[in-house]
């Protein structure tokens, strides 16, 4: 029904954008008229780690950067109850000799180093994922943040060792905020290049991932204007109930997920009461075992 309101087909290409600080993943689907739309944001329930990209096997970091999905990393029998693979490590994080696997978005609302959700929430998310691949799209991309790159946000981490590598991947949010398309990415000198090429490319020419860059161009951006009709339906803003453990754990350190995810059913968390919007039946949660 919301694919419909929004002017939006099951088949179309899927575009995917996580925030680890939000705790939220969106899925913005491509329209007819050829711009990508917002389709609905939905909250993560758990990641781990801290913000900053995955490094090594057993760190337990969730992936930063930009990732593409092929059917083969659709994983329907996941002891995860539903999963798809991020593709770590990609060329750059191999380039960087990052190493790791199995690092997925999946349900469960468990994470030792992926983007965790809950079951339904995740049905959904899957669902979208394999409509695309049976309509025949080889792929789909998911560019993973720490936050939402906004100036602001830039401006109070600027102190973190990861401030340049953010830098970039500002770049590649940037891109999709003014033309609502998913830029280019390349990937050589060790780095990522958003919305770039090579200045002269021939037939035979392979670039190093960890290799010195060609000659490198930008290519031109165009702005996405909406048009006239129904797009602000389109772009409602739309967010899935559900919860954020990472955002309320960190209210209360002293206390294991198991028990903050209980104070939410219960109401019991500190600063709760039996009328406050973050209990269990505002969140669409019920007791456990169901």
């Amino acid at each position: 029904m919301l694919l419909g309101k929004k002017g939006m087909k099951a088949e179309a290409p899927l575009f995917v954008r996580i925030f680890k600080e939000e705790s939220e993943l969106e899925v913005w689907k491509l329209r007819d008229d050829g711009f990508f739309h917002h389709f609905k944001t939905y909250p993560i329930c758990t990641w781990s780690g801290d913000l900053g990209p995955k490094l090594a096997t057993g760190d337990k970091q969730a992936p930063e950067g930009f990732y593409t999905i092929s059917k083969s990393q659709m994983n329907p029998n996941s002891s995860f109850h539903l999963a798809f693979n991020l593709g770590y490590p990609n060329v750059y994080d191999r380039a960087h000799g990052r190493t790791g696997s199995a690092l997925m978005v999946h349900g469960k609302c468990s994470s030792a180093g992926c983007y965790a959700m809950t079951d339904a929430l995740m049905e959904e998310i899957y669902a979208l994922a394999r409509e695309t691949f049976d309509a025949g799209h080889p792929s789909f991309q998911v560019h993973a943040y720490p936050f939402r790159m906004t100036d602001a946000n830039m401006a109070r981490h600027k102190d973190s060792k990861w401030f340049e590598f953010w830098r970039t991947l500002k770049e590649g949010y940037d891109h999709f905020e003014t033309a609502r398309q998913p830029p280019p990415i390349l990937v050589c000198g060790r780095r990522y290049h958003v919305n770039a090429k090579p200045r002269f490319m021939t037939a035979s020419m392979r670039l190093d991932p960890a290799g010195q860059c060609p000659a490198l161009e930008k290519m031109p951006i165009t702005a996405y204007v909406p048009p006239p009709g129904d797009t602000k339906v389109a772009d409602l803003p739309v967010v899935a109930p559900g919860p954020k453990m990472r955002a309320i754990a960190s209210a209360d350190q002293s206390a294991p997920a198991t028990s903050t995810l209980s104070g939410l059913l219960n109401g019991s968390l500190p600063g709760t009461t039996s009328g406050s919007a973050t209990r269990g039946p505002a969140l669409g949660l019920t007791a456990p075992g169901n």
